[in-house]
């Protein structure tokens, strides 16, 4: 009787000591989530259901010049308008890339945001851009009178109009 007494005391303390280290292990799971804290410019927009740039990528390769795709995804800042803040550049792959722009020019991005990761949302269209706009995108980012004489040819390029911008702080 008294060896029952004790391998009942001995499995009631097993049995609370695993519950309790259970508890331990998921309140320090919860403890070591990231909480990611967001600045937001533009329109309100929400860090779920979000595409990589990769898949951006992908969807950018099916559309022709004049469609366009409402989308968000997310990327690191390449390159910024030194100015103003009023477009960036968002990588796609090693080589591709998107610039974008701000609905009605309604707001801005921080000029030193330079790397800096963010989630864009709005639509994401293929366009020619001009000599002339590839002439003034490269004043706007500090190129040099040089740089600048050499854009001699329109260029087919990714565009996207964000409405909303979260940027991680």
């Amino acid at each position: 009787m008294k060896n029952l007494v004790k391998f009942c005391a001995i499995a009631i303390f097993v049995f609370a000591s695993c519950k309790t280290g259970s508890l331990e292990k998921e309140t320090v799971k919860k403890e070591q989530q990231e909480i990611v804290a967001f600045d937001s410019f533009g329109d309100k927009i929400t860090n779920d259901a979000v595409i990589t740039s990769s898949e951006m990528l992908a969807k950018f390769n099916t559309l022709k010049v004049g469609d366009t795709l409402n989308v968000k995804f997310a990327s690191n800042i390449k390159e910024v308008c030194t100015k103003k803040g009023c477009w960036m550049k968002l990588p796609l792959n090693d080589a591709e890339e998107t610039m974008v722009t701000f609905k009605d020019y309604g707001f801005f991005m921080p000029l030193d945001a330079k790397d800096r990761e963010v989630i864009v949302e709005g639509k994401a269209f293929v366009k020619e851009t001009s000599v002339a706009e590839l002439q003034h995108y490269a004043e706007d980012a500090g190129k040099t009178k040089e740089e600048i004489a050499q854009i001699t040819v329109p260029k087919k390029e990714f565009a996207f109009e964000a409405n909303g911008v979260l940027m991680k702080k």
